[in-house]
């Protein structure tokens, strides 16, 4: 069992930047970590992947704006989020992928709103 805990949301104007942290209860290291958001009205969608082998996976929302880390050593997973948008807006959650077991954990998720 991993617990993941999200923080670093909040309000912000557009163009501004923020980092969310996630800080996860267990290890990380073999573990495909992600950052999902869901907007008002709308789904859940993948942000960005960071694999266990360090690879990295954004989807085109975020391309060139969002950097996805780790912190293998510290448990942390990271957003940096640059440029933001009002269509950013969103709560954003931390999710880990367990693949040597095939479990899926979520954190509770930050609120991000992007508002002039």
């Amino acid at each position: 069992q991993v617990l993941l805990v999200e923080s670093g949301g909040g309000l912000v104007q557009p163009g501004e930047s923020l980092t969310l942290s996630c800080a996860a209860s267990g290890s990380i290291s073999n573990m495909h970590m992600a950052w999902y958001r869901q907007g008002p009205g709308k789904q859940r969608e993948l942000v960005a992947r960071s694999f266990s082998d360090d690879g990295t996976h954004y989807a085109d929302s975020g391309k060139g704006r969002f950097m996805i880390s780790r912190e293998n050593s510290k448990k942390m997973l990271y957003l940096q989020m640059n440029s933001l948008k009002p269509e950013d807006t969103a709560v954003y959650y931390c999710n880990a992928f367990d693949y040597r077991h095939l479990r899926d954990y979520w954190g509770q998720g930050t609120q991000v709103t992007v508002s002039s």
